[in-house]
């Protein structure tokens, strides 16, 4: 490496001193717009869309997820907000004037902006964590629809099974196991038909 290389190099890093601090306010700003957007985002979709898939888990996912929500909207919350300080700093008194008082002031920044960086980046990562965590609870644990049994009395017999489609000509059913078989009972057959809560195996 040349000796003019290593003077560019060398003035490269002592003015790294002067603009470390507005690099690093500059990351904060596309954190906390990244953390705000994700935290919007999250507080629309709980409130338009989770009552309603929340609805079709079992009461101990349904507390468990809502739990894990509200955990992760807080993370992100609160990431947000020292993305935000980090940022744009905090109020506080004026820094006197003089080059000593202004390098150390500027020393004790970095290391807050840098150390706010580092906890929004971990309460963002917790806050998609749980996200993901209950997005898993929750197909895991939701329960299928449930299906509408009939049992059909007819002149020849009985037949059970998921309620398909019924009209004037005919009721179609399929067997409880979900198989793609199908029965067609025509109505002129028809002697009763009730809902069932299972059908008989076989």
């Amino acid at each position: 490496m040349s000796a003019r290389a290593d003077r560019k190099w060398a003035e490269l890093a002592r003015d790294l001193e002067f603009t470390r601090l507005p690099e690093l306010r500059r990351q904060a700003e596309g954190w906390r717009n990244g953390l705000a957007g994700l935290t919007a985002l999250l507080a629309v979709l709980g409130l338009l869309k989770g009552r309603d898939n929340l609805d079709d888990l079992p009461a101990w996912a349904r507390s468990t997820a809502t739990g894990l929500l509200v955990a992760a909207f807080l993370l992100l919350l609160t990431g947000s907000l020292l993305a935000v300080r980090a940022a744009h700093g905090v109020p506080g008194p004026e820094i006197v004037l003089g080059g000593q008082a202004l390098r150390r002031w500027t020393e004790a920044e970095v290391a807050r902006v840098t150390r706010a960086l580092a906890r929004a980046a971990v309460c963002c990562g917790l806050g998609l964590l749980l996200v993901v965590g209950t997005l898993a609870l929750a197909w895991s644990t939701t329960e299928p629809a449930a299906k509408h049994l009939v049992r059909l009395r007819t002149v020849t017999g009985e037949v059970c099974g998921e309620l398909l489609s019924a009209d004037p000509q005919r009721i179609v059913v399929r067997g409880e196991d979900g198989g793609a078989a199908t029965t067609a009972v025509p109505q002129g057959s028809l002697v009763s038909m009730e809902p069932a809560a299972s059908c008989p195996a076989g």
